[in-house]
């Protein structure tokens, strides 16, 4: 498909960050935009699956959070666990003082993609696919226009590009901006430095409070992490489209792979999770008759891959390459899946993001010599909240690490003991309860 030759905006990447940066230029009145994407198809994989209270506000605010309120299983809580009994909960009610949102949306990011796309497509805006750049050079003829080649030979003139182009953002090593762990961030040697996720149907189905939808339960045990959320089948038809369909309720679940277990494979096998679920997952879906009453096994496996879970982040999210460049989502930050933090990130940056550009747009306007204060601030400011929100997801990891070895035979207490024992008293306190609901939901941290 052919492109324009000039755009005001380019955003390069059509994950939920560019989706939304789209969604939000298009609010605030600037429709001389082009996404486009690398990949022919999109919502290839389910990944993210947790939309906090902040970002449903963020979405609300530009008119796009009604589809996925409409979709999404809503969060009432957030449970820590061991196998087989709750250690504590953070329940999501206590927002109702802060929000009209007081919850966690659960939906599968491939399914948020979808549902911010249709909505792009019905402000009359259509994804460009499949278009990969391969290079940027300042404009001959305006020092303030970026040419933007193309794979196939075709080029843009763009006054601002925003790279929402992932991990390995090409808009951000062609820009000349590093990428790498923050000061003083160092999980190298952490024994849940690697994950497995995956989606799951399984026989029969499980049965006990650990697998009723609406809850997100983390089972913390010999000092590994593993997630279980329940998602019915609501989602059936978008996480299975590209295999076998099912009626049974898909469950997505996450395990920590131990270092010395070596690396996990790329797309791991349905015997690989069924190993991980049976030496670490709740009881309530383990094949152990020991642990489980009723023995249940994965029957399909639906979707699967794995992860580090390690930080990075741009040394910076704004610069001058002829246009304005800026870097949102995983271009911009990446960090440990614990909180469900990241996506969440990407989406209000990018909602951010579009509203500073529409004022500088508009600034430039009337003034052509206007310079780039409104740009900068909001890029240092985001920043700024990537750092704290990276320090704050490995805080989540390192205490989920902790494990049930005893310091020494005259210290019969470990570190995990400690934790568990913590917040079992913590947990009965609702001021406690309340805090922890805040500090995940972004409402502090926007």
């Amino acid at each position: 498909m052919s492109l324009p030759e000039n755009t005001t905006v380019l955003i390069v990447g059509a994950g939920p960050a560019g989706l939304t940066a789209a969604l939000s230029l298009a609010h605030h009145k600037c429709h001389d935009f082009v996404i486009v994407d690398a990949v022919v198809e999109g919502q290839n994989a389910s990944r993210a699956i947790v939309i906090h209270c902040a970002t449903v506000e963020a979405l609300a605010s530009i008119d796009a959070a009604d589809g996925l309120l409409s979709q999404a299983n809503r969060g009432r809580s957030i449970r820590i666990t061991s196998r087989s009994s709750q250690i504590f909960e953070v329940k999501f009610d206590p927002l109702k003082k802060h929000s009209a949102h007081p919850y966690a949306l659960f939906i599968p990011q491939n399914v948020t993609e979808l549902v911010l796309g249709q909505k792009l497509q019905s402000l009359g805006v259509q994804v460009q696919r499949p278009h990969r750049v391969v290079g940027m050079k300042q404009n001959e003829n305006d020092p303030r226009i970026t040419d933007v080649s193309f794979e196939d030979g075709q080029v843009i003139r763009a006054r601002y590009i925003i790279g929402a182009d992932g991990a390995r953002s090409i808009i951000r090593t062609i820009a000349g901006i590093g990428f790498s762990g923050p000061e003083g961030s160092d999980l190298s040697n952490n024994v849940l430095a690697q994950m497995v996720s995956a989606d799951v149907t399984f026989e029969p189905e499980p049965v006990g409070p650990f697998t009723l939808e609406g809850h997100l339960n983390a089972t913390v045990f010999s000092g590994n992490l593993f997630f279980l959320i329940p998602l019915g089948n609501r989602f059936n038809a978008e996480l299975t489209r590209d295999g076998k369909s099912t009626t049974k309720s898909i469950f997505r679940i996450g395990c920590a792979i131990p270092m010395k277990n070596g690396e996990p494979p790329r797309a791991p096998t349905k015997e690989y999770i069924q190993d991980l679920i049976d030496r670490y997952g709740p009881a309530c879906i383990t094949s152990d008759p020991s642990l489980n009453p009723t023995p249940v096994k994965v029957d399909q496996l639906v979707w699967s891959t794995r992860f580090r879970t390690h930080s990075a982040i741009a040394d910076r999210t704004f610069t001058r390459f002829g246009a304005a460049v800026f870097l949102v989502g995983d271009a911009a930050h990446i960090h440990s899946p614990a909180g469900g933090q990241g996506m969440n990130l990407g989406i209000r940056d990018a909602i951010f993001l579009a509203e500073a550009v529409t004022k500088h747009i508009q600034a430039s306007a009337e003034n052509p010599d206007v310079d780039d204060t409104i740009l900068r601030e909001l890029a240092d400011a985001r920043h700024a909240r990537a750092l704290e929100i990276i320090g704050f997801s490995e805080t989540l990891l390192k205490l989920a690490s902790y494990t049930y070895d005893t310091y020494a035979w005259w210290i019969p207490f470990s570190g995990a003991s400690i934790r568990d024992l913590m917040l079992r008293i913590l947990g009965r306190f609702d001021f406690v309860q309340s805090k922890v609901a805040w500090s995940l939901s972004g409402l502090g941290r926007r």
